[in-house]
């Protein structure tokens, strides 16, 4: 039994939590590789890349093809030039806008981008509900009890084994 409790601390030491109730302390470049080769970091990395490549794209459909068409359906406007003049003070340079148009442009870009990950996600979710569908359920296995409470089973029932036979020693 004593060669079982020091088995349980050897086992808690290599598993890199030291003795019982002590932690071992990483190296801060060890606990980042660790962060880095996890694989929800990297595939958020891919996907910081495909949007920003996304953005330029979409960015391009609303100022290069969008909004030229729309300006020209409602009697050619360009969106672009939408601006308000702000006052000009004495000793200052006229030029000063608030540019509405830009504005414009920016929400149009927004709601299309928001659009396209709406579908995307949609589209994800319909794949992952046909692949639940497709795979049968089955029980989760039973959780195997920790090395400790493995320990303190034996111990019980070795305590119960010797109290049957001080009982049979009793009679």
């Amino acid at each position: 039994m004593v060669e079982r409790l020091r088995l349980t601390a050897e086992l808690q030491e290599e598993k890199g939590g030291g003795p019982v109730g002590q932690k071992q302390k990483k190296g801060i470049i060890a606990e980042f590789k660790e962060f880095i080769a996890r694989g929800n970091v990297l595939d958020m990395a891919v996907g910081i890349i495909v949007g920003s490549a996304f953005t330029s794209i979409v960015n391009s459909l609303v100022n290069d093809i969008l909004m030229p068409a729309v300006g020209y359906v409602i009697g050619g406007v360009d969106f672009s030039r939408f601006q308000i003049p702000l006052p000009i003070s004495a000793g200052e340079d006229a030029g000063s806008f608030i540019l509405y148009g830009n504005f414009i442009a920016q929400i149009i870009i927004f709601l299309i981008t928001a659009l396209a990950v709406f579908f995307l996600l949609k589209g994800v979710n319909l794949f992952r509900r046909k692949k639940e569908e497709a795979e049968p359920e089955t029980p989760p296995e039973p959780e195997r009890p920790s090395p400790e409470l493995e320990t303190l089973m034996e111990i019980r029932d070795l305590l119960k084994k010797q109290g049957g036979a001080q009982d049979d020693y009793e009679k």
